[in-house]
């Protein structure tokens, strides 16, 4: 193809501070968030209560960049959420500290964020900025393709050797076991909430076949799960059914968000949840009446399992906080009883 004539690109939002409309007033959008952290480093250093190596201060904001093709609805946008973390360090153990976080960020978006671990891979940078002595990304697979979703760079101690170079000012630390002074250097995993919540519903989107027909579930981390769990009378025309439904979900609405829905078939209702990522159904039904347990029905397994009614409340903890599985939870707690696939 022929290519146009070259022209400079402004890759970063240009605006103006003050009442003056002229060169003094020229501000522009920050393009990242980490450069708040180095600024700040001398002062948190100075104030924070035992502050010593290895320290990570952590930001969440608001950045901008002129994109020249923003494209992939919330993949690559103008203006975006930032979350960074500046892990500073010992100059000598920087290849330690990048190889931990590499493991930790890893690690973190499977266990934390319930990505796939299929979908995730691996690309270490040959080609570095200027700034950096490494640098990693942990890449997706998005459906328009493999691309990046987290960084995790050794800076160096390029920035803050900038910021006093510029301010004049010393931006050292001093050991005081070693009783040296030195510029810390910096390990920066960096991630776009815009990019990982794409990732997240990416991965948890989910369809299989049940009974001939296709159920869409969006399989999401429980600590993601927006709704923890739905409370379902067996039927909404029997009081004695609703009653005890609606006194559930009042208590467990006192810890979690849970929906109360009594209306359709149970089965019709089981779908309405799993298209929104509800991982635990919680029916009422007769033997409630007669027994004081309830049905615990698992959106990804569709297992069902019968538990006290008094047993509800610490299931819940048990996955939701603890971070226990419905299956490790089954195997440890020996419910009532286990029931088929629906």
């Amino acid at each position: 193809n022929d290519l146009t004539q070259s022209f400079a690109f402004n890759l970063m939002f240009e605006t103006k501070v003050g009442a003056m409309d002229d060169s003094s007033a020229i501000a522009y959008l920050r393009p990242e968030t980490a450069q708040g952290i180095f600024t700040n480093f001398k002062n948190i250093a100075s104030t924070a209560r035992g502050f010593k190596l290895p320290c990570g201060i952590a930001q969440i904001g608001k950045a901008f960049r002129n994109e020249i093709t923003p494209r992939n609805f919330i993949f690559r946008s103008r203006e975006f959420e930032q979350m960074e973390i500046e892990y500073f360090i010992s100059p000598e153990d920087w290849e330690e500290y990048y190889q931990t976080w590499i493991n930790t960020c890893f690690d973190w978006l499977i266990s934390v964020c319930g990505l796939r671990k299929d979908l995730l891979h691996f690309e270490v940078h040959d080609k570095l900025a200027h700034y950096a002595q490494a640098c990693t990304d942990i890449t997706f697979d998005f459906p328009f393709g493999n691309q990046e979703l987290q960084g995790i760079a050794a800076r160096g101690s390029y920035d803050l050797t900038c910021h006093q170079s510029k301010s004049g000012k010393s931006l050292e630390y001093r050991d005081e076991q070693q009783n040296i002074r030195f510029i810390p250097s910096v390990i920066e995993p960096s991630i776009g909430v815009d990019r990982l919540f794409l990732a997240v519903l990416c991965s948890a989107y989910s369809t299989d076949q049940v009974d001939g027909e296709t159920r869409v579930a969006l399989k999401l981390h429980p600590n993601l799960a927006p709704v923890k769990c739905a409370v379902l009378p067996l039927i909404k025309n029997k009081p004695e059914l609703t009653e005890l439904a609606l006194s559930l979900h009042k208590k467990i609405q006192q810890r979690y968000h849970c929906q109360y829905d009594a209306t359709g078939a149970v089965g019709r209702r089981y779908r309405r949840q799993d298209e929104i990522g509800t991982p635990f159904c919680i029916t009422v039904d007769f033997q409630t009446l007669e027994d004081q347990t309830v049905t615990i029905r698992d959106r990804d397994s569709m297992l069902q399992i019968r538990i006290d009614l008094d047993q509800v409340t610490s299931f819940l903890d048990n996955i939701i906080m603890d971070g226990s599985s419905f299956e490790s939870w089954c195997q440890h707690n020996s419910p009532d009883e286990v029931v088929a696939k629906e």
